[in-house]
């Protein structure tokens, strides 16, 4: 039992360290500045949904 998890322990790190191809840095850094611009422009399109609905609402129930 402990022998297999030693072997799985050492297939995963020989995985990690000789067969997988890590990202650059500038990879890496392009792909977080499209993610963190994506994650903007859907926070404001959302933002812009709830302002518009909360108009609607007030609008069709007025306090």
């Amino acid at each position: 039992m402990f022998n297999k998890i030693v072997n799985y322990c050492k297939a995963c790190y020989d995985e990690l360290a000789h067969k997988t191809t890590w990202p650059s840095r500038a990879q890496l850094t392009h792909s977080a500045m499209v993610v963190i611009s994506a994650s903007v422009i859907i926070a404001l399109v959302v933002f812009a949904m709830d302002s518009v609905f909360q108009r609607v609402m007030e609008f069709v129930y007025p306090r």
